[in-house]
């Protein structure tokens, strides 16, 4: 799906809209043995990477609404050595639209330790331990063959990753949400996007 010239901010909107709704369409209806299979596959792909890149922290997600499952790999992560972190999407400190308008922080995490459920259904640390990754695990509802990623449509990575210096970035999703359409200025590629068949670098 591409994006005309023409098209006003309102028009764009409505058109990611749709993508986003189609593509979550499709995940929900991947089938549980398939999804296990393809989250076994990124898991192998993912320790490759991590392997060839070795960053001493990384910070990774809590599925939620489907997304490829990846807990079983954190506790082997965390056996080679690698500090994790949870993405915080609340800041109390910042209530209201003003919180929804800050960045993503992350907090050091430990698999086993003690977690409380975000407001977006995700699993966020109890203890307040804040770290800044060298790299992030980042879901994708959708890609494109440039790396784009397409998110939830909050822009929380969006504004993690217009900071800089930036963490290195692995976007993860099923082969089947690749999809075609523009990115926008504001957009920021993955480094690369690791998927149940490829990696795209």
């Amino acid at each position: 799906m591409q994006a005309h010239q023409s098209e006003t901010d309102e028009e764009k909107t409505a058109r990611k809209t749709l993508l986003r709704e189609r593509l979550l369409r499709i995940r929900r209806e991947l089938a549980p043995a398939d999804r296990d299979a393809a989250a076994g596959a990124i898991e192998k792909a993912v320790i490759g990477w991590w392997q060839a890149r070795r960053p001493a922290s990384l910070g990774v997600y809590w599925p939620i609404r489907g997304e490829p499952d990846l807990r079983p790999l954190y506790a082997v992560l965390q056996a080679h050595g690698v500090q994790l972190a949870l993405p915080v999407v609340h800041d109390p400190e910042h209530a209201g639209d003003a919180g929804r308008a800050q960045p993503l922080r992350f907090l050091a995490w430990t698999p086993g330790e003690q977690l409380l459920t975000d407001r977006f259904g995700a699993a966020a640390p109890a203890r307040q331990r804040p770290l800044a990754p060298s790299a992030l695990l980042i879901p994708c509802v959708g890609f494109n063959a440039q790396r784009v990623r397409l998110g939830y449509g909050g822009g929380f990575y969006d504004r993690l990753l217009a900071q800089t210096p930036r963490p290195l970035t692995l976007g993860v999703a099923y082969d089947c949400a690749e999809v075609g359409f523009n990115g926008e200025a504001h957009d920021i590629a993955m480094d690369a996007i690791v998927t149940e068949r490829r990696l795209l670098d």
